[in-house]
C-alpha cells in the first residue's frame, strides 16, 4: 500500500531538529517559519526543498506570506513548538512575557489554513502558564481548549518524557494533539517502551577524551594531561563531532576530583567549584554536577556547553589517585557535540553546516525536540492518516 504524505507545515522551527526522521515515515514539511537568519540557514542546509519563511511570525506580512504559500501546496498538519524560556524552569517564568503569546499567532495561522492536523508541543510548564487574551489572563490549555474545542479532537494525555521512547535523555515535555472532527479519529501517544537507555549503553563504548584547557598553553596542557593529544586524536577518528570541549583549569581540576554523580560542591575545600579571584563559588547542587552512568542523561539546555550549568558534566571513570591519594576521574568536561547528537536522538552523521560555531550548533540542540521521540509520535498520525 503506498503511503500517503502528510504535507506539514512548520512553525518556530529552529534548525529542524524535531524534523530529523520525517522523510522516512511519509512526513513531509513543505513550509517553516524560523525567526531568525542563522536558525533558518541551518535548516535550509538540512532541507533545501524546504520553503523557508524567515521573519517574525507577529509581523503581519510575515503571517500572510505563510498562510498564501501554505493555502497555494496544501497543508494537512501544522506543527507549533514555540520556544521555552518565558515559562521554562531553567529561565524567569514571568507573567506577561512576550515569548509565551506567541502560540496566539500560530492559532491564527492554524484558524486560516484549517489543517487537518494540530501538533503543539513546549515543556510541562505552559500547562500552568497564563497568557493575556483580550486583556484577561488566561491558562495557555484552556485558550487552546476554547478556540478549538468546536471543531478539534484532543488527546488525553498531554505530558510525556522522551527517555520512555528510546532517547537516552530525560526530558519532559507537554504535547497537545488535535484531529478536526470530521475525521473522527483521535491522535494519541504511543506505548512507551519498557525499559529506558541509559548514559552507559548510550556512550560507555567511547573513549576517554581530555578537556583543552582554555587558560593554558598546549605545552602546559601536555604536562598537565600527558594523553591529550593522543586522545584528541582517537576521539576525531570517531567522529570530527568528538573533540575536546574547552574549559578554565580551576574547574578542570574540581571535576577531576568529583565522582560520578556527584556535585563538584560535596568536595574537599580545596577541590571545590572557585572563581578566577579564589573564592569559592555559590550555586546550586545541580550544577558543577557529573551525570550518571546508570541512568538517561538529563535535559539538554541550551547551556550545554557550561561546566557550572544544570547537570551537564560527563560521568567520567575512576582513574587512579593523584599523589597525595586523592581519587581522579576522567572527562572532566561537558559532553562533546557528538554525545549530544546521541543522547538527543540525532543522526551521528547529522548533516551540520561547516559555517556553524561549536557555542551555536550546542544551542540549537538543547533548543531542539528529541526527533526520535517525534518520530514515535508523528508514525501514530501515519496510521490514522493512511486509514482515512
Amino acid at each position: 500500500m503506498n503511503r500517503k504524505k502528510i504535507k506539514t507545515l512548520s512553525l518556530f522551527s529552529n534548525v529542524g531538529v524535531a524534523e530529523a526522521y520525517y522523510k522516512q515515515i511519509g512526513i513531509d514539511v513543505l513550509v517553516a517559519n524560523e525567526l531568525e537568519q542563522k536558525r533558518a540557514d541551518f535548516y535550509s542546509h538540512l532541507y533545501p526543498e524546504v520553503d523557508m519563511v524567515v521573519g517574525d511570525i507577529t509581523n503581519q506580512d510575515v503571517k500572510r506570506t505563510i498562510i498564501e504559500k501554505c493555502k497555494k501546496t496544501g497543508i494537512d498538519l501544522v506543527m507549533a513548538t514555540p520556544p521555552c524560556q518565558g515559562m521554562s524552569t531553567a529561565g524567569k517564568m514571568a507573567f506577561g512575557d512576550p515569548r509565551n503569546a506567541l502560540i496566539c499567532h500560530a492559532v491564527e495561522i492554524i484558524n486560516a489554513l484549517k489543517p487537518q492536523y494540530i501538533f503543539f508541543e513546549n515543556v510541562p510548564e505552559q500547562l500552568k502558564t497564563k497568557i493575556l487574551v483580550d486583556g484577561k489572563p488566561e491558562l495557555i490549555p484552556d485558550y487552546l481548549h476554547r478556540i478549538f474545542d468546536k471543531e478539534y479532537i484532543f488527546n488525553d494525555d498531554y505530558v510525556l518524557n522522551a527517555a520512555d521512547y528510546g532517547v537516552p535523555q530525560l526530558r519532559d515535555r507537554a504535547i497537545i494533539l488535535m484531529v478536526r472532527k470530521d475525521i473522527n479519529k483521535k491522535w494519541t501517544f504511543p506505548k512507551p517502551n519498557k525499559k529506558r537507555i541509559t548514559l552507559k549503553e548510550a556512550i560507555g563504548d567511547l573513549p576517554i577524551l581530555d578537556p583543552e584547557i582554555s587558560d593554558m598553553s598546549l605545552e602546559e596542557t601536555l604536562k598537565v594531561s600527558p594523553h591529550y593529544l593522543e586522545r584528541k586524536e582517537d576521539g576525531l577518528k570517531i567522529s570530527k563531532w568528538f573533540y575536546p570541549p574547552s574549559h578554565p583549569y580551576r574547574q578542570i581540576v574540581s571535576l577531576s576530583h568529583t565522582p560520578t554523580g556527584m556535585t563538584a560542591f560535596d568536595n574537599k575545600d580545596e577541590f571545590k567549584p572557585r572563581k578566577k579571584d579564589g573564592t569559592l563559588v555559590k550555586g546550586f547542587h545541580n550544577t558543577y554536577k557529573r551525570q550518571e552512568w546508570d541512568k538517561p542523561a538529563y535535559t539538554i539546555t541550551m547551556y550545554n556547553r557550561t561546566i557550572g550549568s544544570q547537570n551537564n558534566v560527563h560521568p567520567g571513570r575512576y582513574i587512579g589517585d593523584d599523589e597525595k591519594g586523592n581519587p581522579l576521574y576522567s572527562d572532566a568536561r561537558v559532553l562533546t557535540i557528538y554525545e549530544l547528537l546521541i543522547v538527543s536522538s540525532l543522526p551521528k552523521n547529522w548533516d551540520i553546516p561547516e559555517w556553524a560555531s561549536d557555542h551555536f550548533i550546542r544551542a540549537v540542540i538543547g533548543e531542539g525536540v528529541p526527533p526520535l521521540l517525534t518520530k514515535r509520535i508523528m508514525q501514530e498520525l501515519v496510521v490514522i492518516h493512511n486509514e482515512l
